[in-house]
């Protein structure tokens, strides 16, 4: 496996959080204080990535596009030329499809998104996203085949080599152009359309934002949203690595 997905998940949540907790067992007799903060930083980053309340905040923070209403779906042929669907993963040897990869549940989601807009405005669909480790199928192509298996709409054009939200802009944008499409709408969830926004643009496209999934929006948990829940980690996860993400793209890519 790549070296960058090893250093990948011992930086981020959970496994930094957990190295914490290690080191705070290993000093607990040289360095008590350091053992200590260690300790209050490992559980208390586990703690907080739990709260549902947590999730909702900080996926506010970063999702700064508005959704489009119902009434603007019909009204995207005027302001773009094609929908591109941004990949999110795949479930791997499903045995219920047969053994073939699926979508995952947030990449069904834009998915079906798309699905709607393309039918209410005519637009045509680019799928894009690549291999998962270098096996085959591409995840454009299961979105492909999920648009026209399930909801009955076709896929113009699919880009399967892309591994990074940047490269997903810049190799779609390669397609489009050779078409003379420099306007697309861009789906994705809310809280990474800031990211893919901003390498769509660099990438030389004018972007109509749709995007799916919000977090920010009120939980309707009990007790706010303070209890510990399993699904919050795994979002608080995903907004972490967004929020990592969005700053080393400008960093790097400018």
């Amino acid at each position: 496996m790549p070296f960058r997905y090893f250093i990948k998940q011992l930086l981020l949540p959970p496994g930094i959080l957990f190295i914490f907790l290690l080191l705070a067992w290993w000093l607990r007799r040289s360095r008590p204080r350091l053992a200590c903060a260690c300790f209050v930083a490992g559980l208390g980053g586990l703690w907080l990535m739990s709260m549902p309340r947590a999730v909702q905040l900080a996926a506010h923070a970063l999702e700064q596009e508005p959704a489009l209403s119902a009434e603007q779906w019909p009204q995207l042929a005027r302001r773009a030329d094609a929908i591109v669907i941004l990949g999110a993963g795949r479930e791997r040897g499903d045995p219920a499809w047969g053994g073939e990869d699926q979508p995952t549940g947030v990449n069904l989601e834009r998915v079906r998104y798309a699905a709607r807009l393309a039918k209410a405005s005519g637009l045509p669909v680019l799928t894009s996203g690549g291999l998962h480790y270098g096996s085959p199928p591409s995840e454009a192509w299961i979105m492909a085949t999920s648009l026209q298996n399930d909801f009955g709409v076709p896929t113009r054009w699919q880009e399967g080599a892309s591994r990074t939200t940047w490269e997903n802009a810049t190799m779609s944008a390669e397609i489009l152009k050779a078409q003379g499409i420099h306007r697309v709408v861009v789906v994705t969830q809310a809280w990474h359309m800031p990211r893919a926004r901003w390498s769509f643009e660099h990438a030389g496209l004018d972007v109509v934002s749709a995007p799916v999934g919000f977090l920010g929006i009120d939980n309707a948990r009990p007790l706010g949203g303070w209890m510990p829940e399993g699904k919050a980690f795994w979002q608080s996860g995903q907004l972490l690595n967004e929020a990592v993400g969005l700053v080393g793209y400008r960093l790097f890519y400018r």
